[in-house]
């Protein structure tokens, strides 16, 4: 009886050895989690561009000469500001002079011709009344009235004739005016010269119709400078101009610049079937920031829908699938299922289902961290 109870007893013990084995050193150890705190603050509701923005200039000219000549003289080089107004390339004129100074020529002959013929005129009328008046008394003959009479007409219209003949060479020195003005290309309006592509002793031709032949010089406006950037079709009903946005600029790394919705496009655009997007305008607020930024430099936009100020709001990479966050209750990851309100890519705005002083789990991208772990806390800090 006694050597049963001995083994019995030792029995327990190894049971009770194990369990407490089990307990300690076996026990599943808690898993660490960062928690933060839920707080108020202000949430917005945006929209991004969905494929690269670009900075672009409102008053850009790609200027080429509207005729062909020899470059003679380009008195602005790239970076140069010019006012409008300016000149900006000049050709070879010699030609263009001397066909003025042939119509204004033929101008002057034209005239003289004009002063005689009309002189004609006046004379051949003059002849015509004394005619008139001789023949109502019956002293010249019907036959001599008549001639008289076609001679006037005849000279009058030659008068008219060489009129016309004047017109005609006045408007051929205007002609002649004009392309000799075409030798010289002036600024249409104040900007920066970007880019010159022809120099002095080269020759440049006009674009011929269905032909484009690249520009001679670029001018930008730098006042005129605005950030281009497409947006989802999706999203295009929600967006109008005033609304606010902020500008991220490859150029300035970690920075942002606030800007408002100048433009909506009035058409999606569907070149490519899978990816249809709105072009939207942004006007910078800092102007002077705005006019030192190059046209073509990458940028993106962010839309500000909506604003919610002093709302319950959590970081919205702490929400799981479904509006479900995590907190640890009496050392285990429970699930809470939220009602969400406002959101973006920074926060989410909470209408129920947490309080402010809460804590939340912001550490979720491990395997371990799910509900019905252990698990025990490590304060974090809202972003």
């Amino acid at each position: 009886m006694r050597r049963w109870l001995i083994r019995v007893l030792v029995v327990a013990a190894i049971v009770a050895a194990g369990f407490v084995v089990r307990a300690t050193y076996f026990a599943p150890r808690p898993v660490e989690v960062t928690v933060i705190p839920v707080e108020r603050g202000r949430v917005e509701e945006t929209v991004t561009n969905s494929k690269g923005g670009t900075i672009r200039a409102r008053r850009r000219a790609s200027i080429s000469s509207e005729i062909g000549g020899r470059v003679v003289e380009i008195p602005h080089r790239e970076g140069a500001r010019v006012s409008e107004g300016d000149l900006l390339i000049r050709l070879e004129e010699s030609s263009q002079r001397a066909q003025v100074r042939l119509s204004e020529r033929d101008l002057e002959a034209a005239e003289a011709e004009r002063e005689r013929a009309c002189l004609a005129a006046e004379q051949a009328a003059r002849e015509l009344a004394r005619h008139e008046t001789l023949a109502s008394r019956r002293i010249i003959s019907e036959n001599l009235l008549d001639l008289s009479r076609s001679t006037a007409e005849t000279t009058a219209a030659a008068c008219r004739t060489a009129g016309a003949g004047v017109e005609r060479a006045r408007a051929s020195v205007e002609v002649a005016r004009t392309v000799l003005a075409k030798t010289a290309v002036y600024a249409p309006f104040s900007g920066v010269v970007a880019e010159v592509v022809t120099e002095v002793g080269e020759y440049i031709t006009p674009s011929p119709p269905g032909l484009p032949i690249p520009a001679v010089l670029d001018l930008i406006d730098p006042s005129s400078i605005y950030v281009s950037a497409p947006m989802d079709e999706v999203d295009s009903a929600r967006i109008h101009p005033g609304q606010h946005a902020r500008v991220t600029i490859d150029s300035f790394p970690g920075r942002t610049f606030e800007g408002l919705v100048a433009r909506v496009a009035p058409y999606v655009l569907d070149l490519e079937a899978q990816n249809r997007t709105v072009e939207i305008e942004v006007e910078l607020d800092d102007a002077e920031l705005a006019s030192t930024l190059l046209p073509g430099t990458s940028a993106d936009v962010e839309v500000i829908l909506s604003v919610r100020e002093d709302a319950i709001r959590v970081p919205t990479p702490t929400l799981l699938e479904g509006g479900v966050v995590l907190l640890i209750e009496e050392g285990v990851l429970v699930e809470r299922r939220v009602q969400i309100g406002l959101r973006n890519w920074n926060f989410t705005e909470i209408t129920a289902g947490l309080t402010a002083g809460e804590e939340i789990v912001s550490s979720l991208d491990r395997a371990e961290v799910q509900p019905g772990a252990l698990a025990v806390a490590n304060a974090g800090e809202m972003d």
